[in-house]
């Protein structure tokens, strides 16, 4: 594959700043100085068929300040280099608050909850809608990259059962930063990445909306789990525990960072070691127990 396996474990992080549903970032590198800002060149995916491989599940309760934000993620979808369709799954919300232009994309199917059931369960039942070989989740405030499905759409092989990538911190003056997880680039076994966790409070080891997995094995995994919060911690950990994966060393998501974000303020630091004591209990649980079967 011309991807050189992961590099031995860089030990524990050490939090510096509240990043992805309160990972930290462990680079501060400005992306204009950053050498993976470029899109890769010469790159045609091999498997942009006519019909879409790949489906992106959003959840959202449309809240009005974030609806300008909804549109964006909905722009970004559009300037993708491979077919695609997306599930919007409305957490209890309205549907007639859906943007204009995103109801008119027959690209996009709309999933109406009749009451609120919460980032989880919300994501898991639009999981249920995916027809398609390959799912990427992702939050309604943020956006891909342009080349962000093609590329990693590219990266899988048969024995794949995920790619990943960097993400980006995309701060309020317009600046980005490039998040560079735990987990190295390269090859990554089933069950790898998970070790680059050591403890519950350590950043987690790859970013849950990075992850373009085969769908069958998201839905083996639990999808996102059942927790109220860092349920993606979840998603991240049970799909790389299952199979093997390959972490490209180049930004694929864009996390916008704003005072509207769900994981801000007490109320969410009352539960989040919570979380993620049961998702780091999860993946090392799971991956304990598939190689002990090996």
């Amino acid at each position: 594959m011309g991807l050189e396996p992961a590099r031995t474990h860089p030990g524990s992080r050490h939090p510096t700043e509240d990043h992805q549903a309160g990972r930290p970032c462990t680079s501060t590198r400005p992306i204009a100085d950053h050498p993976l800002n470029a899109p890769p060149i010469g790159r045609t995916p091999e498997k942009s068929l006519s019909a879409p491989q790949i489906t992106v599940v959003i959840a959202t309760q449309l809240r009005p300040e974030r609806l300008p934000y909804l549109q964006e993620m909905h722009a970004s979808l559009t300037r993708q280099t491979v077919p695609w369709e997306a599930i919007l799954v409305l957490d209890g919300a309205d549907p007639a608050l859906v943007p204009a232009p995103i109801t008119a994309d027959s690209r996009i199917r709309t999933l109406a909850l009749p009451r609120p059931v919460g980032a989880a369960c919300a994501r898991n039942l639009g999981l249920n809608e995916v027809r398609t070989e390959f799912v990427n989740w992702a939050d309604d405030d943020d956006v891909f990259p342009d080349w962000s499905l093609g590329v990693r759409l590219e990266t899988f092989t048969d024995e794949l059962g995920w790619v990943a990538g960097y993400s980006e911190d995309w701060l309020p003056d317009g600046s980005r930063r490039v998040w560079e997880c735990p987990a190295p680039p390269g090859y990554h076994a089933a069950g790898d990445v998970v070790t680059y966790w050591p403890r519950p409070q350590d950043t987690i080891p790859v970013g849950p909306t990075t992850i373009l997995a085969r769908t069958r094995l998201v839905r083996a995994a639990g999808g996102m789990g059942g927790l109220v919060q860092g349920e993606d911690y979840m998603a991240a950990v049970g799909v790389t525990a299952l199979a093997p994966g390959v972490l490209l060393p180049l930004p694929v998501y864009r996390y916008r960072k704003h005072d509207g974000q769900m994981t801000r303020g007490k109320q969410y630091e009352e539960l989040e070691l919570a979380a993620r004591r049961h998702a780091h209990a999860f993946g090392h649980g799971l991956r304990n127990a598939i190689t002990s079967r090996a």
